[in-house]
């Protein structure tokens, strides 16, 4: 038990002493450069939705009767 209670209190002190935190623009720069990055990849994934359904129903249409 002895060892769990110094491992969380060696977390704690480590977080508050060695990690070095962002500051509020370095936090709202990361933040867009996620957004952006997540709207570019969400539309790279729809162009091949969308084009992938387009050769599907292209080559269903060779089946339908």
């Amino acid at each position: 038990m002895n060892k769990v209670s110094a491992y969380f209190r060696d977390s704690y002190r480590e977080l508050l002493e060695k990690v070095t935190w962002p500051t509020w623009q370095q936090l709202q720069q990361s933040t867009m450069i996620v957004l952006i990055a997540t709207i570019i990849i969400t539309a790279i994934v729809w162009v091949m939705d969308l084009g992938i359904a387009s050769g599907l129903q292209a080559f269903y249409s060779f089946f339908k009767k």
